[in-house]
């Protein structure tokens, strides 16, 4: 059971993970709850772990992981979300969970093709096409095409990303304000940053700040995709 505090961010970490492919701040989760301090997301976060929904990497910045979400149960002709109350007088959320896949049921997987190494530090040459693909589970995927680029360098490691990563991008020609993207420069240097507009200008920011903001004019920037995940490989 959850607290509507709880589920209420649950569903914005969710969301937030699947635009962006890192995890929100925590005056991003702070703002988006309207609560007037961190101390309140930290409490939440702690609780949300200890019951199994969310997993934090203390290795990496901002780096959340969320293991399950409830779905509600509705009343067929009732679709508002309806909370019910303990005797503590605290809302509570009862969730159904779906059963774990089993061990021998496979993912669907899908191949994509591999078109070369992008920047993650300084701008790099445009990428060239590859001859060899990766398979990426079909659920990790949403609409539209994808394709994968090795991650080169590491200004995005506080996002999680780092040098050697696999990045499945969603190809678009637009993102909103904070998504990580794929930003061609001048039609020639290509870099995985995250994408900001101000103005005419187009901001692309490392996750690192041992890098600087980079900032041009919006009609040297075309966006190429945003990042959907990431495939890492253990040795």
């Amino acid at each position: 059971m959850l607290t509507p505090k709880q589920y209420q961010l649950l569903l914005y970490i969710d969301k937030h993970l699947k635009q962006t492919g890192y995890s929100p701040s925590f005056d991003e989760m702070k703002d988006a709850l309207s609560l007037r301090s961190k101390s309140g997301i930290h409490r939440l976060i702690s609780a949300l772990e200890d019951r199994g929904f969310l997993k934090r990497h203390h290795h990496r910045a901002r780096a959340l992981e969320v293991v399950k979400v409830p779905a509600l149960e509705q009343n067929p002709v009732e679709t508002s979300v309806t909370f019910e109350k303990e005797t503590s007088n605290t809302n509570v959320l009862q969730g159904i969970f779906s059963e774990p896949q089993r061990a021998h049921e496979m993912p669907a997987m899908i191949s994509l093709p591999v078109l070369g190494r992008i920047a993650a530090g300084l701008p790099m040459e445009a990428i060239e096409h590859s001859d060899y693909s990766v398979d990426v589970p079909l659920s990790m995927l949403s609409s539209g095409k994808h394709y994968a680029l090795i991650v080169s360098g590491d200004s995005m490691v506080e996002a999680g990303i780092h040098d050697g990563d696999t990045a499945i991008i969603q190809e678009c020609q637009s993102v909103e304000n904070g998504q990580i993207a794929v930003a061609l420069v001048d039609n020639q240097e290509v870099t995985l940053k995250i994408f900001r507009r101000h103005g005419r200008s187009v901001a692309l920011e490392p996750a690192n700040s041992a890098y600087d903001v980079q900032i041009f004019a919006e009609e040297r920037v075309r966006v190429q995709g945003r990042l959907k995940t990431l495939l890492r490989h253990y040795s």
